[in-house]
């Protein structure tokens, strides 16, 4: 059962480590999920970050990943291989330099998915990919543990060390040291070479990624033989007996590593890689070789025959081959060391960055074109109103309810000013009692404005009505302020009798005396206290 990609184990352990406070194992878990793909760039430099950090242990770091590998599913082990491998390839030297002092090595060699095997692979997705997976976990591992081994005899990382005629390493190496060096490097491009994989075993994200790693190893670890292949060759004429000897072995080897890095080259042109990013190889002659035999038969005594017998001719026509191989084998250097130096392999995806560049750009073109079709005035016709009448959540009111009056229940009711001009006759006779405090029908002003929509003057004539169910006219409804004459009509006249007004004696809701009003008297005729 997965989560969003994620097992719920991954979830569980992830939290696990929260809880914990172990935030290197979490994001160890973090990049070695059972999720079949690749692990992720942001767990991976993270990963490579912490390598850079005085303060975080680098042999906590590693045997975490050397627990993962230990996991029974094939996607853990093998994520668990490609995260070593970054690390190896982009992290601080600090961490290869332990997994080559330590004794902890990836113990693969038995490797098979086991739980995917006993069901057939019908029970997990990918079951049968597990078990197709798994000789290619055992030769990885075998790499790795071969690129520690070789780093651990040569203090330094083949893959790193400086290349080409100039400052080359190798290339500038004396003759003993060179037949001490290149053995090392044939048993760690003989482990990447083991790997024979297939174009069409290339068939997830996860093996595809090992596949990239190992691909970038390759340009590297060869353009690095190479040179040294060129150095042997410019100092074969000058070795002894026994040097001669092991430098010919030599360069029979890499003759035939040769053939095989060319296979590993097609199978990289096959799954997609860019043929002009695969470097060109150009062989040496084959007369070279029968030059650096008679060579060695001359330096062991042996008997050649009449034709093959060495003279000064002979000689001069020998270093004249070793010249035209090396001239050969340089282009080889030369385009092995350019592709090397180019970091458009140096993702840990393989994706090209131009072509990630030009799908951005068409995202956005494609974006902007979207945005100017939805702004422009054609599509904001009878579709954007009907839009705009069913969206709740526009932040203003659409255009076909912009001229309705928005009912206010709870506030005062506001007039229009021509309707307010239009009532002034009919609110000088208004009783302001009707409506004290203005607690009238809430309601009133939008019957009134339906009734007046609709042609019918029944609502707006009959008025409102209020609490204790007397009328109440529109116009006392729509006053904001009671007025000076309304008060007087409902506290009483405290002004001269002429001033009075024309109005009535204020009286009840229901016609009664007001008991407010302190001018009125009771029934037996006295005057109210």
């Amino acid at each position: 059962m997965t989560m969003a990609g994620q097992t719920i184990n991954d979830r569980l352990l992830a939290a696990r480590h929260s809880l914990a406070g172990q935030g290197l194992a979490k994001s160890v878990c973090k990049a070695t999920t059972e999720e079949c793909i690749g692990p992720k760039k942001k767990h991976l430099d993270y990963l490579v970050h912490c390598t850079n950090e005085p303060n975080v242990s680098i042999p906590h770091l590693a045997n975490l990943l050397i627990e993962r590998s230990q996991n029974a599913n094939w996607v853990v082990v093998y994520k668990s291989l490609i995260t070593t491998h970054h690390l190896m390839a982009y992290g601080n030297e600090r961490f290869m330099q332990y997994l080559a002092s330590s004794n902890s090595t990836f113990n693969l060699s038995s490797f098979l998915d086991k739980g995917t095997v006993q069901d057939g692979g019908m029970g997990v997705p990918g079951g049968r990919m597990g078990y197709d997976m798994s000789p290619f976990i055992r030769r990885y591992a075998k790499y790795l543990n071969e690129k520690s081994l070789s780093y651990r005899a040569m203090a330094f990382d083949f893959c790193k060390v400086k290349r080409g005629k100039e400052e080359g390493s190798l290339r500038n190496m004396n003759a003993d040291k060179l037949l001490k060096t290149l053995p090392v490097l044939q048993a760690q491009l003989d482990g990447l070479l083991e790997f024979d994989c297939q174009s069409n075993d290339l068939t997830n994200g996860v093996i595809n990624m090992s596949f990239m790693l190992l691909f970038r190893d390759l340009i590297r670890l060869f353009a690095c033989y190479n040179d040294g292949i060129i150095n042997l060759l410019e100092k074969y004429f000058d070795m002894n007996k026994k040097q001669a000897r092991d430098a010919l072995d030599l360069y029979k080897k890499f003759l035939v590593r040769m053939d095989r890095v060319g296979e590993f080259l097609k199978v990289a042109e096959n799954v997609g890689i860019d043929k002009g990013d695969i470097p060109d190889l150009t062989k040496a002659p084959s007369s070279l070789l029968d030059a650096l035999e008679q060579h060695l038969a001359t330096l062991e005594g042996r008997k050649v025959s009449a034709a093959n017998t060495p003279t000064q001719s002979s000689r001069s026509y020998q270093r004249t081959n070793v010249k035209s191989a090396v001239s050969a084998l340089s282009s080889t250097s030369s385009a092995f060391g350019t592709a090397a130096a180019s970091s458009k392999f140096d993702t840990t995806n393989g994706i090209d960055e131009q072509l990630k560049a030009q799908v951005l750009a068409e995202e956005e073109a494609a974006m902007n074109q979207y945005k100017s079709k939805v702004s422009s005035p054609t599509s904001s016709g009878a579709a954007g109103a009907s839009a705009a009448l069913t969206n709740p959540f526009l932040s203003s009111p659409p255009a076909a309810q912009a001229g309705q009056p928005i009912v206010d229940l709870f506030g005062a009711a506001s007039a229009q000013p021509a309707a307010a001009a239009a009532s002034a006759p009919q609110a000088s006779a208004t009783k302001a009692s009707d409506d004290l405090l203005q607690l009238g029908n809430p309601f009133a002003d939008m019957f009134e404005a339906s009734g007046g929509n609709s042609g019918g003057n029944a609502a707006a004539t009959a008025g409102a009505t209020g609490f204790n169910g007397a009328s109440v006219s529109s116009a006392a409804a729509t006053n904001a302020f009671v007025s000076d004459s309304n008060f007087t009509s409902v506290f009483g006249n405290t002004e001269p009798a002429g001033h009075a007004g024309d109005g009535a004696a204020a009286t009840e809701y229901d016609g009664t005396a007001s008991p407010f009003d302190w001018g009125a008297t009771d029934d037996d005729g006295s005057a109210a206290n």
